[in-house]
């Protein structure tokens, strides 16, 4: 499919950053380089420009662009490193409120979104907008960054999708922390209208209860989740994935 090759190429262009060293004179040099990754960087943006606004809706609200572009820059480097099995991203954009809609899960083989949802933020994360995240264990904060979806079993939530961090002292203890998706009552529209704002998690990116199962079956076997905000640079995200 068409988003399939687009994937394709942009893996190429995000992984082909090195340049031949062979000019003999060090500022030319310096100079081939930094037109050669500004041009290689200038199409891999044009590719995730044009994925995003290709986007079938599906009679949902697309998701920003800055969370979506730095959600599918990851993607394309955790496929080069053979970590994507399933042609799923999930975003979750911690930057919007909590009485959000702020969870997409998309289709990328055919650049579609399935589902759009609330989804909650740790206790200790914030109140109605996310603004404190942890990795340690009993913080009850959200952690951001990439994951990779586990196991599924069934717990003190009913049916669980087990989550592994792949950020190195971002979100690395999230199987030990047993950060999770499940489902929950207090992530519903009728919370937020007694409460104004969304129930919070110990840490899970908790779901409503009536998407639960549908959601896990469809992000289950090894997809990956990418959990946004601002506050983290880019440049960051990369260096953690590049290790």
């Amino acid at each position: 499919m068409i988003y399939s090759a687009f994937l394709t190429i942009a893996l190429f262009f995000l992984s082909s950053f090195s340049i031949n060293n062979s000019v003999s004179e060090e500022n030319k040099n310096h100079k081939n380089k930094f037109e050669h990754a500004t041009n290689l960087k200038s199409k891999a943006d044009l590719i995730v420009e044009s994925v995003y606004h290709n986007l079938n809706a599906n009679q949902f609200i697309l998701p920003q662009f800055d969370s979506f572009s730095e959600a599918l820059k990851g993607y394309y480097r955790l496929k080069e490193k053979g970590l994507v099995k399933k042609e799923i991203l999930t975003l979750v954009d911690f930057s919007l409120s909590s009485n959000t809609k702020r969870l997409w899960v998309i289709d990328l083989a055919t650049n579609t979104i399935l589902f759009q949802s609330l989804v909650a933020h740790g206790r200790n994360t914030g109140e109605e907008f996310a603004t404190n995240f942890s990795n340690k264990t009993s913080s009850f904060q959200s952690s951001l960054g990439f994951y990779i979806t586990g196991e599924v079993y069934k717990g003190k939530h009913g049916l669980s999708l087990k989550l592994d961090g792949l950020e190195k002292g971002i979100n690395c203890n999230a199987r030990s922390r047993a950060v999770v998706i499940h489902g929950a009552d207090y992530v519903s529209e009728s919370f937020i209208r007694q409460h104004k704002r969304l129930g919070r998690s110990q840490g899970c990116p908790a779901l409503p209860n009536d998407l639960t199962l549908p959601i896990i079956n469809t992000i289950k076997e090894e997809s990956i989740l990418f959990i946004y905000h601002p506050s983290r640079k880019s440049e960051e995200i990369i260096e953690k994935l590049s290790s």
